[in-house]
């Protein structure tokens, strides 16, 4: 063993996803001592690749799953004035034609959706003339009118990695690329050895409480770790999206309904784009390997052209990503039929508790770890009071309406840097914003400039702060610049990080080496 923790945690959480950070952050701020290890980047699975959305789920109430939108529909203006930085409301259009759902079934389930969820920000429904409006100019001219809902818009892996921070600043112990390859039982205790995934480095770890929250790769720590064998509770679903150049101009997002009855959502996406998506199947492979397949390529741009006037194909793709959904097994027939409601699983073993969790989506991820939190304080014993649903993330205080008064503020205070550049610090960072740029006066004192606006200054930030490893913890979990960035200029990054990390290792040898030689 090269390392070894002599500290007793409260809770250890394996996984760093939305589900393992969130209650990571509400337990660390309830005084709890917190471990939470990711044998990935924060957010590399699940709670990137998502559609990007807090939302009710509209189609759930066709399988009659009232508690759960219910509860959904009330998360979402919690969470966007917990982080309106990353949080956006968005307009939703479902436009309609003969042959749908029928229109009174829509009517009703829209009806049901603007008043399960005690609406105070969001505006309501409302009925739309596709035919008479820019909306409905980039549609196909039969669909002449339509209806237009709320839900928001989330920046997926940027609400992970502000849990993450805001868990560290209350306390919590956070690593990433560091797995979890045994837990076993010691003198009334949890000992959890760890490997790290960059050096080899292991650790032990002792907790009273293990909380497994490793999404899509639960059975593999009950089996691996646990020995557990045949372990088989997540029914692993792909969801897939594209990504083309900016299909319409207007702000709104469109929800259409498919021939097989799925639906599918054409979204505006970093400003430039469209996002499409996204398709519902069983997975069929380890849950380490998940990418688009072409048959799904092939299924979206067919989805999209019923609707389209102007057709899209396998050429016009200008990314794609996929995820898996580690939706809980109810034995469900069809993939998209599957429950997306959480299941807990709390169990006291001796003076020990364990706790898996099985599915959940990222709107209901607070309400989740809410719930974890009674299992836990039962155990040990309460510490502080419920918190997190007046709190605000790191860089969300600004208010639901304050992103435009914080992009003024920045671009007043930093005057050299571009609109878009700063418009994308705001749906990032927020007021942190000030933290990462300090004193900077010019453009010359950011450092090196590794295009699209991502400077040394910030990388910095990105590395000392959030955890950043790789040129694609940046690129893609920070930020999405990786979708404007040409390969020299990934290749720059690359070179930029292992000579960071270079200096860093060698520093920590040297200083290692001197503290040897004052104890000789």
């Amino acid at each position: 063993m090269e390392g070894s923790v002599d500290k007793i945690y409260d809770i250890f959480v394996a996984g760093g996803g939305i589900n393992g950070l969130g209650v990571a952050r509400d337990a660390a701020g309830r005084g709890y001592s917190v471990c939470l290890c990711e044998m990935n980047d924060f957010a590399s699975g699940t709670s990137s690749n998502s559609t990007k959305l807090i939302h009710g789920g509209l189609r759930y109430l066709e399988h009659y799953k009232f508690r759960l939108v219910q509860e959904s529909l009330k998360e979402r203006e919690v969470l966007l004035k917990m982080a309106p930085h990353i949080i956006w409301p968005m307009r939703f259009i479902l436009p309609y034609s003969k042959g749908m759902r029928p229109a009174w079934l829509l009517r009703l389930g829209l009806f049901l959706y603007d008043h399960l969820g005690f609406r105070k920000i969001l505006p309501g429904t409302s009925h739309v003339k596709l035919n008479k409006s820019k909306f409905g100019e980039p549609l196909k001219s039969h669909f002449k009118f339509g209806y237009e809902y709320s839900d928001c818009w989330v920046d997926d892996s940027r609400l992970v990695i502000l849990n993450a921070v805001d868990a560290s600043l209350r306390g919590a112990d956070i690593q990433n690329y560091c797995k979890v390859t045994k837990v076993e039982k010691s003198d009334g205790l949890w000992s959890i050895t760890t490997t790290n995934t960059i050096d080899g480095k292991k650790n032990i770890y002792q907790t009273k409480c293990f909380i497994n929250a490793s999404g899509p790769w639960v059975d593999d720590i009950l089996q691996n770790s646990f020995e557990k064998k045949n372990s088989k509770n997540v029914r692993l679903v792909r969801g897939s999206h594209i990504v083309v150049n900016k299909l319409f101009e207007h702000d709104r997002s469109f929800i259409c309904q498919n021939n097989d009855n799925r639906i599918f959502f054409m979204i505006p996406y970093e400003d430039k784009y469209t996002l499409i998506g996204t398709t519902d199947i069983d997975h069929g492979h380890s849950a380490g390997k998940v990418e688009i397949s072409e048959e799904e390529k092939l299924y979206i741009c067919k989805s999209a052209n019923e609707y389209l006037k102007t057709e899209i194909n396998l050429k016009d793709i200008v990314w794609s990503y996929s995820g898996v959904r580690p939706l809980y097994d109810d034995g469900a027939s069809a993939a998209q039929e599957a429950t997306r409601d959480y299941v807990i699983k709390a169990e006291e073993q001796e003076s020990t508790l364990m706790i898996n969790i099985f599915g959940g989506k990222i709107t209901t991820y607070r309400r989740l770890s809410e719930s974890i939190l009674k299992h836990i304080e039962a155990f040990l014993g309460k510490r502080g009071n419920s918190w997190t649903d007046q709190s605000s993330l790191p860089g969300g205080n600004i208010g639901v309406d304050g992103q435009l008064d914080l992009e003024n503020k920045i671009q007043m205070r930093y005057p050299f840097l571009t609109k878009e550049t700063i418009k994308r610090l705001v749906r990032s960072y927020g007021t942190i914003s000030f933290d990462i740029f300090g004193d900077a006066e010019n453009i010359d004192s950011l450092g090196r400039d590794f295009g699209s606006g991502l400077y040394e200054r910030e990388v910095n930030y990105l590395i000392q702060e959030e955890w950043s490893r790789t040129s694609d913890d940046i690129l893609f979990r920070r930020s999405k610049l990786g979708l404007s960035f040409s390969k020299d200029q990934v290749k720059k990054l690359d070179q930029f990080l292992d000579e960071f990390f270079k200096a860093s290792s060698q520093s920590k040898n040297d200083e290692l080496k001197s503290k040897m030689v004052e104890a000789l």
